[in-house]
């Protein structure tokens, strides 16, 4: 098995002419006391691309890691998200700016809307993302997406400001393919980044892909990536231990045949396999 120093990772264009690794690592649910050591791990396997949001908490441990690497800032790919308590535009401009304090950074990578709230906020969703806008056009962030928007959520915010998010980041996994949002997202020229890419650990114990896993000598974990990666998504899994880091970032040095991606693609349940929140009912605000 390839080193991921070893093995380059692969970057996708976006539709702004920047680029982005394929797989990251992501920092959901990793506690702010443990973030700086995580991150830190992280990037010592190999990771250079880093997923955190406001909504989680440790912004401060992810930049704190970076600072720590040594590594050269452009070597290091960060997205951060906006909380949803954060919509209107000023509060945008002002969170924003927090996010880079704690991050300790003068500009971001990417920058997305964590969840679009239409029964929140009047509706309105298409001004927070006309002032995200504005701060990719002042350049402290090189990106700007969305995340969890449903089909129609894009068609009003593209057609009211002409502008199409570089990524929709959703929900996507082999339970929940979500070929609906991912199509759209894909049909205007934005990529797909996969959240939960293995249902919570759901399907590392399904038959089909334990089969495959065994059939390729490789892990379950492993085999459910690169199926992500053969459909052209971004992927960023989240642990909080150092060998399944090294695990999850060896995925660039095999491929599945097109069979094989069908048999795990056919584990598709709808949405019957939907394990986190509905985007089009969501409207949870942190205290």
């Amino acid at each position: 098995m390839s080193n991921p120093s070893e093995t380059a990772m692969p970057r996708l264009s976006l539709n702004d002419g920047s680029s982005i690794p394929q797989v990251g690592f992501g920092s959901y649910q990793v506690p702010p006391a443990d973030a700086a050591e995580v991150v830190g791990q992280a990037l010592a396997a190999g990771y250079r691309h880093i997923d955190t949001a406001q909504m989680y908490g440790n912004e401060a441990g992810v930049g704190a890691a970076i600072a720590a690497s040594g590594l050269p800032r452009d070597e290091i790919y960060v997205t951060t998200k906006l909380n949803n308590t954060f919509h209107r535009p000023a509060d945008v401009r002002s969170s924003f700016a927090a996010s880079l304090d704690r991050l300790g950074l003068d500009r971001v990578d990417l920058f997305l809307i964590h969840w679009p709230l239409p029964t929140r906020y009047d509706g309105d969703y298409v001004s927070t993302w006309e002032a995200m806008l504005e701060l990719a056009a002042e350049g402290g962030t090189r990106s700007v997406g969305v995340s969890n928007f449903q089909p129609d959520h894009l068609e009003r915010i593209i057609a009211a400001t002409g502008a199409v998010p570089a990524v929709n980041q959703i929900e996507a996994h082999p339970y929940f393919a979500n070929d609906t949002a991912r199509m759209a997202t894909r049909g205007h020229g934005a990529l797909v980044e996969a959240w939960s890419p293995i249902a919570r650990g759901e399907v590392l114990t399904d038959p089909v892909v334990t089969r495959i896993a065994d059939e390729l000598g490789r892990t379950p974990s492993q085999v459910t990536l690169r199926w992500h990666l053969e459909r052209g998504d971004i992927v960023f899994p989240k642990t909080m231990h150092a060998d399944r880091m090294a695990e999850n970032i060896a995925v660039t040095d095999f491929t599945l045949t097109p069979d094989q991606v069908a048999a795990i693609s056919a584990l598709d349940r709808g949405e019957a396999g939907r394990q986190g929140p509905n985007p089009d009912t969501f409207d949870w605000i942190p205290d």
